[in-house]
């Protein structure tokens, strides 16, 4: 994958995250959605950018994949995928593999939606 960057790959090796394989489908989908998105390290978490700071990582999170988007709240998500009333932060959660196959598609809208919200400002 052209995208991914090497950084990452060694911070989630050292992490050893007891979902590192969620995380790493988590990561697959959202580069796979857009050939111009980038991951970074950022906050101490694996970060993804397109045209600004997407979404990263809540790595302490232990038991569920936490992806919080960092403007969620602009984002036009019409999958209910998005969680939280913050003023501007949404967080997505996956408890498991089945359940991130089971939102792919929703990820994937939560993902081009940034995109084009991106691209239309």
């Amino acid at each position: 994958m052209a995208n991914k960057n090497p950084e990452v790959d060694e911070y989630l090796k050292k992490k050893n995250h007891p979902l590192e394989a969620e995380i790493q489908r988590v990561r697959d989908i959202i580069l796979n959605t857009h050939p111009d998105i980038e991951e970074t390290i950022k906050w101490s978490s694996p970060t993804f950018m397109y045209k600004g700071n997407m979404a990263s990582y809540f790595m302490n999170a232990k038991k569920h994949v936490s992806l919080m988007f960092h403007k969620g709240a602009l984002i036009n998500d019409t999958t209910g995928l998005l969680q939280g009333d913050g003023k501007e932060a949404r967080t997505a959660k996956f408890g498991s593999m089945e359940d991130i196959e089971n939102h792919k598609k929703d990820l994937e809208s939560v993902v081009l939606a940034w995109i084009k919200m991106r691209d239309d400002s």
